[in-house]
């Protein structure tokens, strides 16, 4: 007795992941939230922003004075002093042996006039920060793209497998009363095998229903961040009204959309502005430059104090510096060719993108009406298909209809029911296409 009551006190403290996990009941809607929260990818572009942005903060601070200390200690050879015999007949030392030297120096440099190179450079800076920033505006809408296919196409499995397990039980019904109907001597052996034969295929199908359900979840527990092990009951279903595809006429306006808020378009219109800019701080580089310099020296000896002394000494400078290359063989062209390149490269860039959008939305849109008339007809089939396995039962039941025109209608039916599934799947990947190409984030 005790024992027994130890084991049940165990039994209550023990977790309730010990007894088997709670699904994780997902809809489309939370599924992509959770995809944006644990997204390695979205991590990672984030990333590169902060590290953009930590660029274009280092250009702007290049106008600003630096500020440096130094310190040094140098061990010389002796020398012999150079001295001067003074009227008191005393000598001066001027040149003392002094083989110890520290030398100590707080430096500062404040640019004033870089003829431009700096604001262009921090202008290209920031433009690569904004740049950085659309692209995690693309990777979140690749990575919603991604996440609407995976869930669909768990679904879809999921709608799969269920149609055909109805479509066995069916079969396995049709099968009992085709076993005994051939006992009692209605029925040839043949149409008991056809039905053994359709119920084994029916299987197969559903193994591998059951099968590609299970790889569309893993995907989906990869692209959410949930374990692999988790349960994941889909909430959403195919069985949804849509609406009706935008009409032809409104390409050009659906186009033109659809440019304006591309992320990646921003992305290339932002690289294209850095480009530029760094284009033109190239050209800048056979200017020339002013700068304020100074500092402070503490030092022993002071080398700047006539004459030497074995003692700390300061003493302090202050000027204005200016740097001109007039003439550097060409390096200064060299590097604008190169960032004009990269500007003409980055417009050809943006005029094929362009290009694929236009053609993208349009084949889109045509793929979406095709979807939708697809679940229509497919509707239709299983209507009638419903109807037809019905009076094809009824007959059989009757005695005037053989167990062949009962599978014959069963498998129309299955193969309808199956269509239809597919149908507003694809209904449901062409409407996350097009969103798609068209830059729109629901």
């Amino acid at each position: 007795m005790t024992r027994l009551v130890i084991f049940f006190a165990i039994l209550i403290c023990l977790p309730e992941s010990s007894f088997g996990q709670s699904p994780i009941r997902l809809s489309l809607a939370d599924a992509i939230a959770r995809g944006f929260e644990n997204s390695h990818r979205l991590a990672e572009a984030r990333a590169r922003e902060e590290g953009a942005k930590a660029a274009a903060n280092t250009a702007d601070l290049a106008r600003k004075p630096i500020v440096g200390a130094n310190a040094s200690y140098t061990r010389t050879n002796h020398v012999t002093e150079f001295s001067f015999p003074q009227p008191n007949g005393s000598r001066l030392v001027v040149y003392p042996d002094i083989p110890d030297n520290f030398m100590s120096r707080l430096s500062f440099q404040w640019p004033i006039y870089t003829s431009g190179r700096v604001d262009a450079l921090e202008r290209a800076a920031i433009a690569e920060a904004q740049a950085a920033g659309a692209d995690i505006e693309t990777a979140r809408a690749d990575l919603r793209l991604e996440i609407v296919r995976a869930y669909w196409a768990a679904v879809t499995a999921r709608e799969a497998e269920r149609v055909l397990e109805e479509s066995s039980a069916r079969a396995e019904k049709q099968l009992t009363d085709a076993r005994q109907r051939f006992d009692v001597g209605l029925i040839p052996p043949n149409e008991v095998s056809s039905l053994e034969a359709q119920r084994s295929r029916e299987r197969a199908q559903l193994i591998e229903a059951t099968n590609i359900r299970e790889a569309a979840t893993i995907d989906v527990r990869r692209l959410i961040g949930a374990p692999q092990d988790a349960v994941i009951e889909f909430t959403d279903t195919l069985d949804a009204s849509t609406g009706p595809a935008p009409v032809a006429g409104a390409v050009a306006d659906l186009i033109k959309q659809a440019l304006d808020a591309r992320p990646e378009r921003k992305a290339m219109s932002f690289r294209l502005g850095g480009a530029e800019e760094r284009q033109k701080a190239a050209l800048t580089a056979a200017k020339p430059t002013i700068a304020f310099t100074g500092g402070v020296d503490y030092a022993n000896p002071n080398p700047r104090i006539f004459p030497r002394k074995g003692e700390w000494q300061e003493s302090w400078d202050a000027g204005v510096s200016v740097n001109w290359n007039f003439f550097d063989f060409g390096r200064a062209k060299s590097q604008a060719a190169e960032a004009a390149a990269a500007v003409t490269a980055t417009r050809e860039r943006m005029a094929e993108f362009d290009s694929i959008v236009s053609a993208d939305i349009r084949q889109r849109m045509l793929d979406l009406e095709s979807s939708q008339a697809m679940v229509r007809a497919a509707t239709d089939a299983v209507r009638s298909a419903t109807e037809a396995r019905r009076v094809v039962t009824d007959r059989f039941g009757a005695g005037v209809a053989t167990s062949t025109d009962v599978l014959v209608a069963q498998v129309a039916l299955l193969e309808t029911e199956l269509t239809r599934t597919r149908a507003l799947a694809g209904v449901r990947l062409a409407e996350a296409r097009l969103e798609r190409a068209l830059g729109r984030q629901p």
